[in-house]
């Protein structure tokens, strides 16, 4: 299977859903932490059957999972993945203590109670067509002799795809309100006169009840309140080596201090959403429990904006966040169906800037807007990250990761308020803008998409 869309940009899988655009999980990233822990995880759980014999496990990493893998934490999601642990799941504490044990003993305990050897390989040299994130599993016995092997693919915001499965074959909930596009979607809500959440909410109680869906939600927003609730508490030095201090709990204490002194500036309120972007990015970072939202680079972007609503929007109330999710998530599948939301395929454009056009929908929502005002909004948002590179310095989600969040979150508010201003009128829709990043991907250099190979990757080492 080709994971980049075609020419048309489009396929014949239905658009994906609010569990699969928001993901609870871990830090750093969420094509190279999340997506490799789960594929990890179940090539074991497929093949452990053949493992009567099984001495020792060999992971391969190709492409961008190879370049910045180290950076990214990929050997130690695998390493968790193959001991049976899942991203949603295992605790941040956990995971760190669980890897340093495997490292230190050179033995996996695997779900069965197996102790084997193990190897990653970094292969910086060797590319597959289907998806820059690749990565093979092999499992040896007692004679060397293979016991099985898989190629999987990490596609962007945990996502993963193993070769040779057949997707075709998965069956998929018949949608009320199929729209695939920005064009389909105002269409369907001017025929059945009903708002991009309302259609949302509509094709998610296709795939569960809503009680269910609105649980969901609950909680993936108290995990992202939660989130920038720990960033702003927290101190210290992020892991990595580039010895990058945290910073959100000074500039929220500042913040607070500014306030009881009656100083505060006239966009003061903008000052939080950067901080509350940052607090999550560093707490991503540092390998801690964020979400998703599409991906882990960018899961800043998400949670600032909606505490942004909720702290500083008149009228903000909590049942406004089942809109909120709604819409952005809708929006989020718009992007990923037609191109892309990895870094490792299209560039920081594909995440933050997909982030900053599904926040800037969302926030649309529960702002009293239209579908039309919605669409201008994401449109704006997307079109203002069009040829964003990614170019982690040292190959960790840091420099320029963590301030990048900031200021798409900023992006997605002022957008909103472009989009509410107007009538939702305008010349560049938002699918020309989705296709303009596809094509914008497509052309841009692999050294500008997670390789850590341009960029300010590359000459920050000579500031």
């Amino acid at each position: 299977m080709a994971v980049t869309p075609p020419e048309d940009g489009k396929n014949s899988e239905p658009l994906s859903g609010i569990a699969e655009m928001f993901k609870i999980g871990i830090g750093p990233s969420s094509s190279h932490t999340v997506g490799p822990m789960k594929a990890a995880y179940f090539f074991i759980r497929r093949n452990e059957g053949k493992f009567a014999s099984l001495r020792r496990l060999q992971a391969t990493l190709y492409g961008s999972l190879a370049w910045t893998g180290r950076g990214h934490g990929t050997d130690k999601a695998i390493l968790l993945g193959f001991a049976g642990c899942l991203p949603d799941e295992i605790e941040p504490d956990r995971a760190e203590a669980l890897f340093h044990r495997t490292q230190s003993e050179r033995k996996i305990i695997l779900p069965s109670g197996q102790a084997v050897e193990f190897d990653i390989g970094f292969n910086m040299n060797e590319t597959y067509p289907q998806h820059p994130n690749t990565m093979r599993f092999e499992a040896f016995g007692a004679a060397e002799e293979k016991l099985a092997e898989e190629l999987w693919f990490s596609v962007g915001g945990g996502f993963i795809h193993r070769e040779g499965e057949d997707m075709s074959a998965k069956k998929h909930p018949s949608l009320p309100y199929p729209f695939k596009n920005g064009a389909e979607m105002l269409a369907m809500g001017e025929a059945h006169k009903k708002s991009l959440a309302e259609m949302a909410l509509a094709n998610e109680d296709a795939r569960r009840p809503r009680a269910e869906t609105l649980a969901l939600i609950d909680k993936l927003a108290e995990a992202m309140l939660a989130c920038i609730q720990r960033g702003i508490a927290m101190s210290g030095i992020l892991p990595g080596g580039l010895k990058v201090k945290r910073r959100a709990k000074e500039l929220h204490e500042k913040l607070e201090g500014e306030a009881l002194k009656n100083s505060r500036l006239p966009n003061w309120h903008m000052d939080y959403v950067s901080v509350f972007a940052i607090a999550v990015n560093e707490e991503n970072a540092a390998g801690g429990r964020v979400v998703t939202a599409p991906t882990n680079g960018a899961a800043g972007v998400i949670p600032a904006v909606l505490r942004y609503y909720l702290d500083f929007c008149p009228g903000a109330n909590r049942e406004s966040v089942y809109a909120f999710f709604a819409a952005a998530s809708a929006v989020g599948a718009i992007i990923k169906h037609s191109a892309s939301i990895s870094g490792a395929e299209v560039g920081c454009q594909g995440e933050v800037g997909s982030a900053a056009s599904m926040a800037a929908a969302g926030l649309t929502a529960v702002l009293g807007g239209s579908n039309a005002q919605i669409e201008n909004a994401a449109e704006i948002a997307m079109e203002h990250h069009l040829g964003m590179t990614c170019d982690p310095v040292g190959g960790l989600v840091q420099i320029p990761c963590i301030e990048r969040n900031a200021f798409g979150a900023v992006k997605a508010i002022n957008a909103a308020s472009l989009a509410l201003h107007g009538d939702g009128t305008h010349l560049i829709s938002l699918d020309q803008v989705i296709e303009t990043m596809r094509q914008t991907g497509c052309d841009m250099q692999s050294k500008y998409k997670e390789t850590s190979q341009g960029g300010l990757a590359v000459n920050a080492t000579l500031c």
